[in-house]
C-alpha cells in the first residue's frame, strides 16, 4: 500500500504543479498550457485566486522536470495520463478546466474522456484562444504543415505571437528545445479527432470562451453545440497571449471565480 501511495505521489508531482496548496478549497481549477509551453505562467495563477479555489497546472511530458521523458504520442495518451493520475482528486471535489490555445483542446479531450468513462464533468469549461474542436476553424489549424516548416520560420512565428521571454530566445539550446516542443505538441494536436454526432451533446456544464481582440477570430459559436449549459464569450485587449497581461489576468481570475461560485457548489 505504501509503495502504491509513493507511486501515486510521484506521478502527481510529475504531472501537476500547484504553487499555492489549498486543501480546504471548494473547487479546483485545472489549467492546461499552450503548445511549446510549460507551467511557469499558469501555475502562478494559484496566488491570484481566493481560498475557495486551488489551482493545478498540468505539465506535459518532454519539458521542465519531464524533459528526459518522450513527448506524448497523441491526444489520447495525454487524456489518459491526466485522468488516471487525477481521478481521485477529480472525484473528491468539484473542478473546472481552463485551457489556452493547444491547452484548450487538451482540456476538452480530457473532459470528454472523463465524461465518457467515469460520468464526471467540470462545473465549468473555460476556453481561451481556441476553436470548437468540430469547427472549420479547428480543421484549418490541424492542416497547417508545421512538421515541414523550417525551424527559423516557426521561431519567427512564435516571436510574433509572444508568450516567450526574448531573453530566453537568445540561448540557442533553449530556442531549439522550444521549436522541438512546439512541433511535438502540434503533432499531438493533429491526432485529435472529434466527430460531433447529430444528437449527442457531450456536456451539460457552462462554457466560457476568451479571446484576444488582436488575435485571429475563433469559432466560438460552435461551442454552443457541445453543451446543454450556457455559452458566453469575452474579448480582452491584446494578441494571442493577451492572458499574460496583468490587467487581463485580473479580469480572468475575477470572472472565473464568479462563474465557479455561480455554479452552486
Amino acid at each position: 500500500f505504501l509503495v502504491f501511495l509513493l507511486f501515486s505521489f510521484q506521478e502527481m508531482e510529475k504531472l501537476v504543479v500547484c504553487v499555492q496548496k489549498r486543501p480546504d478549497a471548494l473547487c479546483r481549477l485545472i489549467c492546461f498550457p499552450w503548445a511549446g509551453g510549460g507551467t511557469s505562467q499558469l501555475a502562478q495563477w494559484g496566488k491570484l485566486f481566493s481560498d475557495s479555489i486551488e489551482v493545478f497546472c498540468i505539465r506535459f511530458p518532454g519539458r521542465e522536470t519531464r524533459l528526459m521523458e518522450p513527448f506524448a504520442k497523441d491526444m489520447t495518451s495525454i487524456a489518459h495520463e491526466v485522468t488516471n493520475v487525477l481521478l481521485k482528486e477529480l472525484k473528491e471535489k468539484p473542478f473546472a478546466f481552463f485551457g489556452h490555445s493547444f491547452g484548450s483542446y487538451v482540456s476538452f479531450a480530457v473532459a470528454l474522456h472523463l465524461k465518457e468513462k467515469y460520468g464526471l464533468e467540470p462545473v465549468h469549461l473555460f476556453i481561451s484562444g481556441g476553436h470548437a474542436p468540430h469547427s472549420e476553424g479547428f480543421l484549418a489549424v490541424k492542416s497547417l504543415p508545421v512538421s515541414d516548416t523550417k525551424d527559423e520560420e516557426i521561431l519567427a512565428h512564435l516571436q510574433i505571437l509572444g508568450g516567450t521571454s526574448s531573453k530566453l530566445l537568445h540561448n540557442e539550446d533553449i530556442r531549439k528545445q522550444m521549436v522541438l516542443t512546439f512541433k511535438e505538441d502540434f503533432r499531438v494536436l493533429q491526432t485529435f479527432l472529434f466527430e460531433k454526432a447529430e444528437m449527442d451533446i457531450p456536456f451539460s456544464c457552462d462554457i466560457t470562451c476568451f479571446n484576444g481582440s488582436d488575435d485571429k477570430a475563433h469559432d466560438v459559436k460552435a461551442w454552443q453545440e457541445l453543451t446543454r449549459g450556457d455559452t458566453s464569450s469575452y474579448e480582452l485587449p491584446g494578441g494571442h497571449f493577451y492572458l499574460l497581461k496583468p490587467s487581463n489576468q485580473s479580469f480572468l481570475t475575477k470572472h472565473i471565480t464568479r462563474c465557479i461560485e455561480n455554479a452552486g457548489l
